[in-house]
This record gives C-alpha cells, structure tokens and sequence, in this order.
C-alpha cells in the first residue's frame, strides 16, 4: 500500500513565484526549494568544492645543475701574430673570447688522436717555437702594437712568449686548427 497519494488533482504553491501549479509538475530543487518544472534552476558547478592539491613543485627524473667543464676552443687559420722584430710579444685572434688580464690559457696544436686526446705542437713562424707551451701564459686583454699601445679587446689578447723573439714582426702564423683553453682538459 503506498503511503502518499499521488496527487492527480491537487494542487502545490512554488516556492519561488508563490503560484499555484499542478502538484505532478513540481521539482525539488538542490536548495530544497519546491518549484514548477518552468521555474526549476540546476546548481551551479561553480558551487561544487572540488579538493585542491599543492602545485607541483618538482619533475619527475630530474636532474641538478651541473657546471660545464672548460674546454679548448677552436682558434681561426693563423690566430698568432708577431708585434715587431727583437720583441716576445704575441697577439692572439680569438672571436668574443671573453676573458679577463690574468688569465691562464694554453695553446695547443690540432687534434692527433681523438681517443688519448693528444695534440700536434703549434707550428713555428716568425722564430716563435715556444706557442703550445704546457703550463700555458698569462694573458693580457687587448691587441698590442709595435708602439705599446693595447686596443680591441673584445677580439684580441696578448701573451708574452718565454724565450723566443720575433725575428721579422708583424707575421701571422700557427696553422689551421689550433685552439685556446685551460691548461687540464676534462672528459
């Protein structure tokens, strides 16, 4: 036996209008509010609470900063030139080196072996033998004339070799290939 009736003929005030509607076109609403079917509103999602979680502060298979070995960098054809005759002064051609007066930079010759990553010695021009030499030069920014005047910095530097002069001056040389870097290389 069912326990309401079902309402055929009666009649049910809308909550929201106060108007008398058939009770079988009634709704309740999410609010509780009992309304006719014309007057019913669904919730609005926005009033749904969703559980919020932290934002993500780390990737997955991350990996920490690491610092860049130095590593020697590959000279233009030539990049030595004498100043003048009877002088130990050497210019160097490098491209935007970026380094600073005091720096430490060896030289070496191309490439012999890639796997014992040995090079060939710096090839000898205007009586400068001494070029590839281990322990590397202290560097001085700037191209040098014969006068002593220093300019061009951004492209140029100067080191003083140890025992060899220039015999002629001003003459390029070292051959192709040739590159500038720290004194150790790292694998």
């Amino acid at each position: 036996m069912p326990s309401f009736s079902s309402g055929k003929h009666a009649k049910a005030i809308s909550d929201r209008s106060g108007m008398e509607f058939p009770y079988r076109e009634m709704r309740k609403e999410w609010n509780g509010m009992f309304v006719h079917k014309s007057e019913y509103e669904i919730k609005h999602p926005q009033l749904e609470t969703r559980a919020h979680t932290a934002d993500a502060q780390a990737l997955r298979n991350s990996r920490s900063a690491r610092t860049e070995p130095a590593v020697a960098i590959l000279l233009g054809p030539d990049p030595f030139s004498t100043i003048s005759a009877g002088s130990g002064y050497v210019n160097v051609y490098e491209k935007g080196h970026g380094r600073s007066t005091g720096d430490t930079v060896r030289f070496r010759g191309p490439i012999l072996r890639y796997l014992d990553g040995s090079y060939q010695n710096i090839k000898n021009f205007d009586g400068i033998a001494d070029a590839g030499k281990e322990d590397g030069y202290a560097i001085t920014v700037g191209k040098r004339s014969s006068s002593g005047s220093v300019s061009e910095t951004a492209d140029y530097y100067y080191f003083t070799s140890g025992t060899n002069q220039a015999t002629v001056g001003g003459i390029s040389g070292g051959g192709e290939n040739c590159s500038s870097g720290p004194l150790d290389l790292e694998s």
